[in-house]
């Protein structure tokens, strides 16, 4: 994908370029905010102590820098679905190895006036291949975004959060317990933090953050 060398382990990188991703190693295991320095055991960021999210965990196994700020620009805006297979194989090999697998899988889903002006959504097309890959439910239909907020680009933090509220309803009752929601990147998780609430109040036990990169 990166270099035209042929790639490795049925993914379309070779064998260099996927040792040269970011990896987010040492990071809060509520939201994935990446740490400077090493750590010994699993620990909180200090927004996450001071205010617990409404989701229970993150995985985000790499950095937002230039490989996966291509991978992912390159997927939203450019229409290129072959790295929608790549980050969502990625991003399924680190899950395999790391997580409790959940019940279903829900996107974060575009509201219907962004998804006509795009002509798709770039979470589903990642969700697509972690469901066959993980054998895991996919539901794109119980979750709707009333709301067609302002893009979150150029926002402050304080900005997105208020951007997001009141974004998303719940279509159905939902039968699970713990869900994990796919997104492509996070960077100060309000637009999950606000789904995951959403969830929450339906009576869902846990929720799961997905996502291939953390900004």
């Amino acid at each position: 994908m990166f270099c035209g060398q042929p790639g490795f382990d049925d993914m379309d990188l070779c064998q260099a370029c996927f040792n040269d991703l970011p990896r987010n190693h040492n990071c809060c295991y509520r939201c994935a905010e990446h740490f400077e320095t090493p750590l010994q055991s699993p620990q909180l960021c200090g927004r996450c102590l001071k205010k617990t999210p409404s989701f229970d965990e993150t995985h985000a196994p790499f950095l937002y820098g230039d490989a996966l700020r291509f991978l992912i620009t390159q997927l939203k805006f450019n229409r290129q679905f072959k790295h929608a297979r790549l980050l969502g194989t990625l991003l399924a090999r680190h899950l395999v190895e790391n997580v409790e697998l959940p019940e279903c899988i829900i996107p974060v889903p575009l509201h219907r006036n962004r998804y006509r002006e795009r002509g798709f959504n770039q979470s589903i097309e990642i969700a697509r291949h972690l469901s066959a890959q993980l054998s895991l439910p996919l539901d794109l239909t119980s979750c709707i975004r009333n709301r067609d907020t302002t893009h979150q680009t150029d926002l402050p933090a304080k900005q997105r959060r208020k951007n997001m509220r009141q974004a998303f309803t719940v279509s159905q009752p939902l039968a699970y317990r713990h869900i994990a929601i796919v997104d492509d990147v996070m960077t100060t998780g309000a637009t999950v933090a606000t789904l995951a609430s959403v969830l929450k109040k339906q009576g869902v036990n846990r929720i799961d953050i997905w996502v291939c990169a953390r900004a």
